[in-house]
């Protein structure tokens, strides 16, 4: 199984200190972690946008290419890319480059976002909602399927101008950019990956890890319906977490708590407390704090109930400090990865 981490660049007042990084050692501390994920062997390095003071990133593409100077093995991904607010020509073009800089590392997660302030930003209405993604994650497939053909793309649509026998450059290294669809779960975005034929990765927001199980079974099922090998189709998880020595709840909760305060005010819901915290970090639960053993366990248990092939972990939730992720990260790569690998084996079939 891949293992790998993932970061919107939180820059969040510490709920303990009141203290907040700037912008601009946000990114020397996304740097530094990338770096770090790649010297302890992690497979899996993702970059995700907000456009929104709590958040350092709102452009992947220079970060990750950052990334790609710094790094020598690991891949490099957007976790997610908020394709119905983008351009896919010009996301197919940043991808291509990255993948260039990388010698054939880049990814590209493409999803709808959970918040939605670049819709108005970039002129978007959200009573296209639906129809922007459907049409936008069709051009993207329809971009990298001409890149492998070598060949133009002729295209019209509602929200671009249309391409005529357009040859789109620069193309990734093989021709072929690796294109993962991002869902929280919904039946209809499981389908949607499904038939079209495309990785997949499920963002773990709460609740039983065993509810996801379905949803992993009706991907594949849909997959091979559609006349698709279901079985070269990855299945990936996203989740939030963090992995200390003596355990890392009891840490991890403040900086859990404060974001979630935030969203639940936002959106009307009730306020988290520790008693939903404790059932979320209890083996069945979706927040992936912890010891190295436990946390080792708990990726096992979910790949019991969902076969996936990749997991990965949001580790700087409300700007946990530096120090704690770096710790974190190492424990990740140097103790939980051998603990999984000995357990699934490290096959290229389990890696893949």
């Amino acid at each position: 199984m891949e293992l790998g981490i993932y970061s919107f660049g939180d820059i969040h007042a510490d709920p303990a200190t009141g203290a907040r990084v700037s912008p601009q050692q946000s990114m020397a501390d996304l740097l530094e972690r990338a770096r770090l994920a790649d010297e302890v062997g992690l497979d899996y390095f993702g970059i995700g946008e907000h456009h929104r003071k709590e958040y350092s990133v709102s452009s992947i593409a220079p970060v990750l290419a950052a990334a790609a100077a710094q790094t020598k093995n690991i891949k490099l991904g957007s976790a997610v890319t908020v394709l119905s607010t983008e351009d896919p020509v010009r996301v197919y073009q940043q991808f291509s480059t990255i993948d260039l800089i990388s010698g054939g590392r880049a990814e590209l997660t493409a999803g709808r976002g959970s918040f939605i302030e670049s819709y108005p930003l970039f002129g978007a209405d959200l009573n296209d909602y639906e129809e922007l993604y459907e049409e936008k994650i069709a051009l993207l497939l329809g971009l990298n399927e001409a890149g492998r053909k070598e060949a133009p793309i002729t295209w019209s649509g509602k929200f671009r101008p249309a391409l005529d026998n357009a040859t789109i450059y620069p193309r990734p290294v093989d021709n072929d950019l690796d294109i993962w669809i991002a869902t929280g779960g919904t039946p209809s975005s499981t389908a949607r990956a499904a038939t079209l034929g495309t990785n997949v990765i499920y963002a773990l927001l709460g609740g039983a890890v065993s509810n996801f199980a379905r949803h992993a079974q009706l991907f594949r099922a849909g997959a091979a319906q559609a006349g698709h090998d279901a079985k070269a189709l990855k299945v990936g998880v996203s989740a939030v977490g963090l992995i200390a020595k003596g355990g890392a709840a009891d840490t991890f909760y403040p900086y859990w708590r404060r974001v979630m305060d935030d969203i639940s005010r936002e959106r009307g819901f009730s306020s988290p407390n520790r008693i939903s915290y404790n059932m979320q970090t209890a083996p069945s639960g979706a927040i992936y704090a912890g010891n190295p053993e436990q946390v080792a366990e708990k990726i096992l248990l979910t790949h019991q109930h969902m076969g996936h092939n990749r997991h990965i972990l949001e580790m700087d939730l409300a700007s946990v400090p530096q120090k704690d992720i770096l710790k974190s990260i190492e424990l990740f790569g140097t103790e939980v990865k051998p603990l999984i690998d000995a357990e699934l084996g490290t096959t290229k079939e389990n890696a893949a």
